[in-house]
Formats: structure tokens, C-alpha cells, sequence
């Protein structure tokens, strides 16, 4: 039984649909970060980054979203969420999806997490507003060079839809209208309807 550790609203998401595509045994657990349960000292020891997702597994815990939606579409391939039979477009699938988490993430963060960075309040209110531009600039990378259509690879679904979906949904937050992007909002639009997805956000505000 593999245990998920996350938090609504996060990256985290991402992991919690891999699961539920991969039909895997697991089982979750809520953090509320309100309360600043990522830093007890009982989830330190789990994660000592502090952050979720984490997922603990039966030879230790992984952690960063990338690693977890390799490691979740390695460990079930019968559900086809990656291209394992396909060096290079496996490549694209880990080139996507270290894209989002190594700037699209980061562009974000800049918002509600400006203090990672900077003590300084000035600088971080300069950050802030700065995020509809970092963020609208990346899904424009996105939309015209990235998302092959209808899914991120192509015809060939992967845990780059999983992951594309759920820094979607910030947007809204950011102050970017995805209808800017009419293939990312397509995109949305798809998955947003997919039982998988649905039974997933259910669980996650239940």
C-alpha cells in the first residue's frame, strides 16, 4: 500500500491522479498547511523538505512531483501513463514535466510564497505582481510550443496531462484567464471531465 501525504490547492494533485489512473493501492494524508502541519516534527521525519507531495512507498519515501509521477507510471505499467516503449518521447515527457516544476511552479510560488526568497516586504509585493506576467509567459510557451494537442504528447496520454492539468488550475488565482490559451483550456476542459479527475477533487474536499 503506498500512503500519499498532500495538501489541497497544491502539486500534490498531480501525484493523487497518477494513483487513481494507475488504479495502485494507496491510501492518503491530508496536511493542513493552515496549521503548519509540513512542519510538525512527526512529518519532518517523513519529509524533511517540509513540502508535499510525499509518498511513502515499501522501500522509502519519494518525494518532488516529477520523481513521484515516474516512479507511479514505472511501478503499474498497464496503465500506459508513460511512453516507456519510446526513449525520446519519454525524454519529452520528463523535459515537460521538469519545466513545470522547475519554473512554472516557481513563477507561482512567487505569489503566495514570496518569502522563500526575500525578507524584504517591498520585494516581495514586487514579486507578487509580478506573476501574472511569469505565469501568462509560461502557458504562452505552452500553448504554442509544448502541448502537441490533444494531449501534451500528442495522441499518446501521460502523466504530463496530470500534471499540465493541475498547475492549470492556478491560474485562475494568478490572475492569468486560461482562455488566453485555447489548447490549455481545451485541454482543461477535457480532463476536468474525466471520472478520474472527479472522483480525485471529490476526495480532496471531502
Amino acid at each position: 500500500m503506498l500512503t500519499l501525504y498532500y495538501a489541497p490547492g497544491t502539486c500534490a494533485l498531480a501525484s493523487h491522479l497518477a494513483l487513481e489512473y494507475a488504479g495502485a493501492p494507496y491510501e492518503t494524508v491530508r496536511l493542513n498547511f493552515k496549521e503548519q502541519q509540513q512542519r510538525s516534527a512527526e512529518y519532518l521525519k517523513i519529509n524533511p523538505k517540509g513540502r508535499v507531495p510525499a509518498l511513502v512507498t515499501e522501500r522509502g519515501v519519494l518525494t518532488e512531483t516529477p520523481a513521484l509521477l515516474q516512479y507511479i507510471a514505472q511501478s503499474f505499467p498497464q496503465a500506459k501513463l508513460a511512453p516507456r516503449e519510446d526513449a525520446f518521447l519519454l525524454a519529452k515527457m520528463n523535459e515537460f514535466n521538469s519545466y513545470l516544476c522547475s519554473t512554472v511552479h516557481v513563477n507561482h510560488a512567487h505569489g503566495g510564497r514570496a518569502a522563500r526568497w526575500t525578507d524584504d516586504a517591498a520585494a516581495m509585493e514586487t514579486m507578487k505582481q509580478k506573476v501574472p506576467q511569469t505565469m501568462g509567459e509560461a502557458f504562452a510557451l505552452i500553448e504554442s510550443q509544448m502541448l502537441q494537442g490533444p494531449w501534451v504528447l500528442g495522441e499518446r496520454f501521460s502523466t504530463s496531462d496530470l500534471y499540465l492539468y493541475t498547475l492549470t488550475r492556478w491560474l485562475q488565482g494568478d490572475s492569468v484567464d486560461v482562455n488566453r490559451f485555447p489548447k490549455v483550456a481545451d485541454h482543461f476542459q477535457r480532463m476536468n471531465a474525466q471520472p478520474q479527475v472527479q472522483k480525485v477533487l471529490a476526495a480532496q474536499q471531502g
